[in-house]
């Protein structure tokens, strides 16, 4: 299973947001998605997942077209948004209910198998309000693999937890990317190198990067290449 995207494009009025991109991930791969505010980023997901529609080109999802059959092809996605959405007056177990409905899958025994995956077991009785940040991330995670994702799209997923709670999430997202291929985006670059192998750049609507972290860096930091990448200024 895997994600294609292939000559994307998306044009605000005379600006091009995402401009003519194409990049590919594939199972058991966690790929860093990389750029500074404004670069097309958010915007490039919002695609990937079937939320905005793109002027031009495609993207294929564990080989389904998401033009063609978008239905499908969000069914092969799990998406964990910045802002995490969730009700903070459902329990924990009535909103991974809610969730398992929605995607028409077995209560019973899903519910159960995603709150062990990601280590809800002790807080699973509470109100999603009365969580810690780690754990209402551990709760948008399961309910980003209910359905059994073959891709996972996570926006900065690790964004205002404590140190445990990122090492914990961390450990959590490697799990998971096992056998799934993961798109981890992150303005943390040190989470980015502590998860992914590869990592794509884009800037100004374009792809400047997409290399092995090993090759990007050439005994420099990610923080000085991306600085050098998106500003054009040698670090």
């Amino acid at each position: 299973m895997s994600l294609h995207v292939n000559n994307l494009t998306k044009q605000y009025g005379t600006q091009k947001a995402v401009d003519n991109i194409s990049f590919h991930a594939t199972k058991g791969e966690i790929v860093g998605f990389l750029g500074p505010n404004g670069a097309g980023k958010s915007t490039t997901m919002k695609m990937i997942t079937g939320y905005l529609q793109p002027d031009a080109g495609s993207i294929q999802v564990a080989g389904i077209d998401m033009l063609k059959n978008p239905i499908d092809a969000k069914k092969q996605i799990g998406y964990l948004s910045e802002a995490n959405p969730l009700y903070y007056d459902m329990y924990v177990k009535e909103y991974l209910s809610f969730i398992a409905g929605v995607h028409g899958v077995d209560r019973r025994n899903k519910i159960a198998e995603v709150i062990e995956t990601v280590g809800l077991g002790v807080e699973a009785h509470k109100k999603i309000g009365q969580l810690s940040k780690g754990y209402k991330q551990r709760v948008g995670l399961a309910a980003a693999i209910m359905h059994n994702p073959s891709v996972l799209i996570l926006d900065e997923p690790t964004s205002g937890l404590d140190p445990n709670q990122i090492i914990e999430i961390r450990q959590l997202i490697k799990d998971l990317g096992r056998d799934k291929t993961v798109l981890f985006s992150s303005h943390i670059l040190p989470e980015v190198e502590a998860l992914c192998e590869r990592v794509i750049i884009i800037h100004r609507g374009e792809i400047v990067a997409n290399d092995t972290l090993r090759n990007l860096k050439q005994n420099q930091s990610l923080e000085k290449v991306f600085h050098s990448l998106t500003t054009g200024v040698e670090s």
